[in-house]
């Protein structure tokens, strides 16, 4: 038998008023702000004459992640604002939802690999030096690039549109069977929370204990250090208190399918709470720029770099636009 995993869901209704709440004004002005802010900060870190550091390489990826999961959001929330009416036909179908489930497979391994240099550079600094080149960091975010959208082919291959004749609706649904619903869902939550947010755990855990035992007089390659490494912490505690309830909620998700948890109530909290919790995920791809311009002290440099080189050229004015949006966003939260 095949399940709709994606059409209406059963207390419609009641989702439909809540998601209503969420999408059309706040929905829309986030993407607004999130698209801008991150071509920003890409800009910055393109532009900027000398070469990105390996976490500016990682982070820049990140913000690239993040433009691409706000580019696709406005398509979902005009279904959503047409009551589950696919207005853009089968390949958007397909690829919207590619797009930014991808964002969640990448983005946190991204925060991964900025979090294992963070330890190489912090704990081992002497031993692992070597495994901390531009070249490597290019490389391994390729990779990531590659796995997310591996990971994410069924999703693009079992999409499919369909009209339902009950609702008068045009359906964009996943058109898979139960066991394949159970086996993508645990998938997802072992590659996409349980092993990624182990190794950030243990490494965040190991750079504060290396931070906290370093001896007050530093040399100034040690001062970078620790500054990248202000804005990096600040940047996974900002996903982590976004995306943890998300994906603690999918892993109850799955406990119902598989039955080990029952009950009408419990079902009709988690379509409460899957909105309320996707738009708390969906917000850290506007909250991570906004954390470069206040904590990012690196960042704040390359910006006024980047203001004095382009001072007498045309892009001063739309880079005194940007960053003029960012504070004032930052300066409202």
């Amino acid at each position: 038998a095949l399940t709709l995993t994606n059409p209406l869901p059963p207390s419609f209704h009641l989702v439909y008023s809540l998601r209503m709440l969420n999408s059309p004004i706040h929905a829309d002005q986030n993407n607004t702000n999130g698209i801008v802010f991150n071509v920003f900060v890409l800009m910055v870190f393109c532009l900027h004459k000398r070469a990105c550091t390996v976490p500016e390489i990682y982070l820049s990826n990140l913000a690239a992640a993040d433009l691409l999961l706000v580019s696709c959001l406005p398509f979902w929330a005009v279904y959503v604002g047409n009551k589950f009416d696919w207005p853009f036909g089968s390949f958007l179908c397909k690829l919207v939802p590619l797009s930014i489930t991808m964002n969640a497979y990448c983005s946190i391994y991204f925060l991964v690999l900025v979090s294992l240099d963070r330890y190489m550079a912090l704990v081992h600094p002497l031993t692992l030096e070597r495994l901390r080149r531009p070249k490597y960091a290019k490389l391994s975010c390729v990779v990531v690039w590659a796995v997310g959208l591996l990971l994410n082919v069924p999703l693009f291959i079992f999409r499919e549109i369909k009209y339902s004749s009950e609702t008068s609706t045009t359906l964009c649904y996943l058109k898979y069977s139960v066991t394949h619903v159970l086996l993508f869902d645990t998938m997802m939550i072992i590659f996409s929370f349980i092993i990624p947010i182990s190794i950030i755990s243990y490494c965040t855990l190991k750079i504060i204990q290396a931070l906290n035992n370093r001896v007050k007089q530093v040399i100034n390659t040690e001062n970078t250090e620790q500054k990248a490494t202000t804005l990096v912490l600040a940047v996974l505690f900002a996903f982590l208190i976004c995306w943890i309830p998300f994906h603690i909620l999918k892993i109850i998700e799955l406990l119902v399918r598989l039955k080990v948890l029952e009950g009408c109530s419990l079902k009709t909290a988690l379509q409460y709470c899957q909105q309320i919790f996707m738009y708390v995920a969906f917000f850290n791809s506007v909250l991570n720029p906004i954390l470069y311009v206040i904590v990012g002290k690196q960042f704040q440099e390359k910006v006024k770099k980047l203001f004095k080189k382009s001072k007498d050229e045309d892009m001063a004015p739309v880079l005194c636009t940007f960053s003029s949006g960012l504070l004032l966003v930052s300066l409202s939260l």
